[in-house]
């Protein structure tokens, strides 16, 4: 069963609360790119948010080049953006801090 998309208010506060994620052009998505030391630890963030991903049953769209990391969430079934990316991309911050 699809999860609702946020409404456009939901959708500005999360984004204020996320800091760097920012909205795609046609609103279905968020994204953000993560910088890291180096591509050990890039990879070691990407290894520990697919663990987290898998348990939330939810994927991101991600993008790796040596120390970068480039993420875009959207759901799909929902055709949008719902609190699952919220809640995953909330995930990622805190890892990669």
């Amino acid at each position: 069963m699809a999860k609702p998309t946020l409404s456009q208010d939901e959708l500005n506060a999360a984004l204020s609360e996320l800091g760097d994620w920012t909205l795609a052009d046609d609103g279905k998505s968020i994204s953000k790119k993560f910088k890291f030391s180096n591509f050990v630890n890039a990879f070691g963030f990407m290894t520990k948010m697919a663990i987290v991903a898998e348990k939330m049953n939810h994927h991101p769209e991600w993008f790796n080049v040596y120390n970068r990391v480039e993420v875009t969430l959207t759901t799909h079934d929902s055709g949008g953006i719902t609190e699952l990316d919220v809640k995953l991309a909330t995930r990622m911050n805190k890892a990669a801090d």
